[in-house]
């Protein structure tokens, strides 16, 4: 397993970019989704391929009361279906199951999303995930 990234979703990127600059941050990459509406940019410390800071920009604006800010955790997995099975062997709920064989979302105990990615990319499509239906938000 390998840690990706922690997102946060934000109101003024340029101010919040900058911020992180000044701690010591730098923009690896930025992709924007004009179909969702929505900016990704990652930063991370130089000279440290480790986790990075995903930054998510809604264009359409919303308040970020009560902690929505914080958007979740990202691991890489070697297998997104066998970390799901163990995860569902042990009680966890699959919120967002793997029904594409590249990534899932579960909550932990404290209700910290948790998005998976499968690591090299998707698998094939496989039962019973690619039927199973979203549980809960993630």
């Amino acid at each position: 397993m390998k840690f990706l990234h922690s997102m946060l979703r934000v109101a003024d990127p340029d101010r919040t970019i900058a911020f992180f600059k000044l701690l010591g941050l730098e923009e690896r990459r930025r992709i924007e989704n004009e179909a969702g509406r929505f900016t990704l940019i990652f930063l991370g410390v130089p000279g440290d391929e480790g986790g990075e800071v995903e930054l998510t920009y809604n264009w359409d604006p919303e308040d970020y009361d009560g902690g929505r800010n914080f958007g979740h955790l990202a691991y890489e997995v070697d297998d997104v279906y066998a970390t799901c099975q163990r995860l569902m062997d042990g009680g966890v709920t699959i919120n967002r199951p793997p029904r594409d064989g590249r990534m899932a979302f579960v909550r932990s105990p404290d209700n910290i999303s948790i998005e998976l990615l499968n690591k090299g990319g998707a698998q094939a499509a496989a039962e019973p995930w690619a039927s199973m239906p979203n549980t809960g938000v993630w």
